[in-house]
């Protein structure tokens, strides 16, 4: 009953974001917001609202194992696994300069969240600081979009206007049916994942981290391997690092002024490591600006595995003991 709450919780999940996202970015049209800030904004938090409210929910229900695990083992599979899939179908060629960029930026807002937990709380101050890095970021990449003419929120945007409500009152109706279902989704998710745990006699970081943070990534591996056929490199790759950048910051952070969170021992002591240091792997990737082939997206999925195991069987430290 429990896995069937989880799946119930993920499926209502993935199909209410895509119409909160897609009932908003039928509605902006319909009010007028230009095409750009839909594709800065909408789109690219719209995306992420399901770990949002997964983060939120679990925080309300003192559950933060979940909450941060979800955060830092999403980011963990969208590198290793998100990237790593689609390399092996097609090698992942994109414009290693943007990517650099973004990287260095991704890796900037993950030290700044680093150093925030190391107390091991973060408070409503700290979540404030986080979502304010983001603000600032994205304000920063749409004043040079719009600059230098970037037609990647657009062409996101094209996407969604294939099947978009042309309703007024039906994009409402879509905007929401989606935030009511990922309130549904989330207490589903969560609840089963909480009774996973406890039956499984494994500690909460240890569902999020795998299980959950898999289950909230099955949108953006999607998204990467159609993009991988497509021969999107760019699409794939800056897929990961946006979300892996908003996952950090945005989530995070507008969880703790929600409901500041205690952060779990296991998941500074050793996975925030990992987190940092497949984020670092990155940097010398784009730097030497070959295409991610096949042989070093095999390493990455071996690498993922390795690492959901060394969860399950308790390698990666003492703190990985049940905690109910």
């Amino acid at each position: 009953m429990m896995y069937l709450q989880v799946a119930a919780g993920l499926v209502i999940l993935l199909v209410c974001g895509e119409l909160l996202v897609r009932g908003s970015v039928a509605l902006a049209e319909q009010l007028g917001v230009s095409k750009l800030v839909i594709g800065f904004t909408i789109i690219a938090f719209g995306t992420s609202a399901p770990e949002l409210v997964v983060c939120i929910q679990a925080a309300l229900d003192g559950a933060p194992g979940i909450a941060f695990g979800n955060v830092i083992g999403s980011n963990i599979a969208n590198i290793l696994l998100v990237i790593g899939v689609p390399a092996l179908i097609y090698p992942l060629v994109c414009d290693t300069r943007s990517a650099l960029r973004d990287c260095l930026i991704m890796v900037s807002g993950s030290i700044l969240f680093m150093v925030l937990a190391w107390n091991g709380v973060i408070q409503l101050w700290q979540g404030a600081l986080l979502v304010g890095f983001l603000a600032a970021v994205v304000l920063r990449s749409y004043y040079r979009a719009r600059k230098e003419g970037d037609e990647g929120a657009e062409e996101a945007l094209e996407e969604y206007e294939q099947n978009m409500p042309k309703n007024l009152f039906v994009s409402i109706f879509f905007v929401l049916m989606g935030l009511l279902g990922l309130i549904l989704g989330a207490h589903l998710l969560v609840q089963g994942a909480e009774t996973i745990a406890r039956i499984a006699g494994v500690s909460d970081e240890i569902i999020g981290l795998t299980l959950v943070a898999l289950g909230t990534s099955l949108p953006e591996l999607a998204t990467s391997i159609i993009a991988a056929f497509r021969r999107h490199g760019d699409v794939a790759i800056g897929n990961v690092l946006g979300s892996n950048l908003f996952n950090i910051t945005g989530i995070i952070g507008a969880t703790a002024i929600v409901e500041p969170m205690q952060a779990p021992l296991q998941i500074l002591h050793f996975d925030l490591w990992i987190m940092l240091f497949v984020s670092l792997l990155m940097i010398p990737i784009f730097i030497s600006k070959k295409p991610i082939g096949r042989v070093l997206g095999g390493a990455f999925c071996i690498a993922y595995v390795a690492y959901v195991t060394a969860q399950f069987y308790g390698m990666s430290g003492v703190y990985a003991a049940p905690v109910h």
